[in-house]
């Protein structure tokens, strides 16, 4: 069986570095990049352990000229890519009218603008390949609108909405495109929050705490639908439940986040 080739972005911890691990003992060869050096640096240690190779580089996702270098040292070392995932993401929260502008430029450009980034710097290696994949890492926050995180929501509806435009202008070349909404699982998510209150960061916190599922879970998943040829990988039983909900009775859903806006409100004193 052919080695696959494989770019994971945020491969410096939580679900990247788990993804990176889950290519790994497939034996695939992988080109890791984040901006935690130390982080790459244990990663490929790890990778190795499994039964991968690989080699790391800084890289941040704002910037697409390190992108794109990074893209030109796959194709030096490997010869092209097989799969791109675009993982690097960072958190955040607060009230719309407490965010300020500069906390929606942070997130778009890291979430959404990240994503388009990678995309743009490796699609004409993945156009090459026979049999290219793309893996964006979106959120369930990208179907589920839930209060107090209006930025972190648009920049991940943002990436579903890209990764639909990409599946149909991608698949008749040959290139396959797959979007993950995860809901919270225990990662280290929080080490990247940015937002106006502590209350949001403490919410978020209780949700990863609460997670039925580990990363290494998702990455396990993520990597055995989108083999399946899964368009939208939905990890959790609860979302799946909740999407399926919010499908057929959008209104349902919009009434029960009101509902849970009040209740963050009244506890917010």
């Amino acid at each position: 069986m052919k080695t696959k080739r494989v770019v994971v972005t945020g491969a410096g911890s939580g679900l990247g570095r788990e993804l990176a691990l889950r290519y790994a003992r497939e034996g695939a060869w992988l080109a890791l990049a984040d901006i935690q050096e130390e982080g790459l640096k244990e990663t490929l240690r790890l990778v190795e352990e499994a039964g991968g190779s690989g080699f790391t580089r800084r890289c941040d996702v704002r910037d697409y000229s390190q992108l794109a270098a990074l893209a030109q040292s796959c194709e030096e070392m490997m010869q092209g890519i097989d799969i791109l995932i675009n993982n690097a993401g960072v958190a955040s929260g607060g009230w719309f009218e407490d965010l300020s502008l500069e906390d929606w430029d942070w997130q778009i450009s890291i979430n959404l603008m990240g994503v388009v980034k990678g995309c743009k710097a490796f699609l004409p290696l993945l156009l090459a390949t026979d049999g290219g994949r793309i893996i964006n890492i979106a959120s369930m926050a990208a179907l589920m609108q839930a209060p107090g995180m209006s930025n972190y929501n648009v920049a991940k509806a943002g990436v579903v909405a890209l990764s639909e435009s990409l599946l149909c202008e991608l698949r008749p070349r040959g290139v396959q495109v797959h979007v993950v909404c995860p809901s919270f699982f225990q990662t280290n998510l929080l080490d990247s929050f940015r937002g106006p209150d502590s209350e949001s960061r403490e919410d978020i916190a209780r949700l990863l705490e609460s997670s039925p599922i580990s990363a290494a879970d998702i990455a396990d998943i993520i990597f055995r639908e989108s083999e399946a040829g899964t368009f939208m990988i939905l990890p959790h039983d609860k979302g799946r439940e909740a999407w399926a909900v919010k499908q057929a009775n959008p209104q349902a859903i919009h009434d029960e986040m009101v509902r849970l806006a009040v209740k963050k409100m009244s506890a917010g004193g």
